[in-house]
């Protein structure tokens, strides 16, 4: 089972996502909380697999579920943290993913809530150290972009760079290998050319994969 902890301050979407996680059998909601102050305090508590949270909520309404995020994965380091907003910001995740670690972190669009098996799966990902971030927070953040001509991304070559667009739409190896007519042996060997020529470290703790990602997108965002 994955023990759930919930954060979110409007009462009435709180318990609907505690009715829909109740749905799905490998998941239990062990707690619910409304404040920042509350979410970390019952994390201390209960030490769950993941934490579910909105962006927003008390005290300040601004930015609380990012901060959770990042003292709960400091502080607990077992636990998961995604984290529900109603749009799309690059701020926010850059915060969440651009810092030291990329691992147990999740950040996606409400709007998936009314998909259970897609917020089923995010939990589950971040519980084991993954990390996800929703593939319509990404198309948001590259559209109508464009590469700077100091970019360290110049460094790619065309179809590099094209394999590192479809890596930050969510693809998996097996979809970009399809959508590019090559074999998924060649996208692993682009991924790991990507990750040379951007320089980003093979280190336990972080997720290079989620790295290049968000170098791309920092900078088609600059």
């Amino acid at each position: 089972m994955v023990r759930v902890v919930v954060a979110d301050d409007n009462f009435l979407l709180r318990e609907g996502l505690e009715r829909l996680l109740a749905t799905v059998d490998d998941l239990d909601v062990v707690g619910s909380c409304g404040d920042l102050d509350a979410l970390l305090a019952m994390v201390a508590a209960e030490l769950p697999d993941a934490v579910l949270t909105d962006i927003r909520m008390p005290p300040s309404h601004t930015d609380e579920g990012v901060r959770a995020a990042l003292a709960i994965r400091a502080a607990h380091p077992q636990t998961g943290v995604v984290v529900l907003s109603q749009h799309a910001s690059p701020s926010y995740a850059f915060a969440l993913l651009g810092g030291a670690t990329t691992t147990g972190i999740g950040y996606l669009l409400k709007d998936r809530v009314s998909d259970v098996q897609q917020l089923a799966g995010a939990l589950r990902t971040v519980a084991t150290g993954g990390s996800v971030v929703d593939p319509l927070v990404v198309q948001e953040l590259i559209a109508a972009r464009r590469v700077l001509a100091d970019s360290p991304l110049t460094a790619l070559s065309e179809r590099e760079l094209e394999v590192l667009a479809a890596m930050a739409e969510g693809l998996s190896n097996a979809a970009i290998a399809a959508r590019t007519y090559s074999s998924e042996r060649t996208v692993e060997k682009h991924i790991n050319t990507i990750f040379t020529k951007l320089t980003l470290p093979n280190e336990p703790d972080t997720n290079r994969r989620v790295k290049a990602v968000l170098v791309y997108l920092s900078e088609l965002s600059r």
